[in-house]
């Protein structure tokens, strides 16, 4: 059965992550990624959608199958209502951490996707939108 073209998931809990990794695996299937691509995404929907729900007090994750020419890949995007990210240039540095997550913060996750966008606005929450092209 082919997946929705797009959808939305809840993030207010940790159930809602571990069903956001498991929808992800399964829309990158969809799209015949290879295990590595898959891996790559999961592992950065699992670090943004943990973000959202930490640090953002939780959201949503809206999911697209898109297609470019021949090029077929997925979106993601995170979004929160959340207290917003006071500086973005530090939390995109290497090595800044605010703690419990898996380590690889934000740049880390943009380094495992084809496209990364992120917006946030002290007081308004922050959206981040990331692409991975097969």
């Amino acid at each position: 059965m082919a997946p929705e073209p797009q959808g939305t998931l809840p993030l207010q809990s940790e159930q809602h992550i571990v069903l956001c990794r498991q929808t992800v695996r399964g829309l990158c299937q969809s799209l015949k990624f290879s295990l590595v691509e898959q891996t790559k995404m999961i592992t950065a929907a699992s670090e943004l959608s943990r973000n959202t729900l930490i640090h953002g007090g939780g959201g949503r994750m809206h999911w697209a199958l898109l297609s470019q020419g021949l090029r077929q890949g997925l979106q993601l995007r995170f979004e929160d209502e959340g207290p917003g990210i006071a500086d973005v240039a530090l939390a995109m540095s290497d090595g800044f951490t605010s703690g419990g997550g898996m380590g690889l913060g934000l740049p880390g996750s943009k380094r495992l996707v084809s496209e990364f966008e992120l917006q946030s606005e002290p007081g308004r929450g922050t959206c981040v939108s990331i692409v991975k092209w097969k």
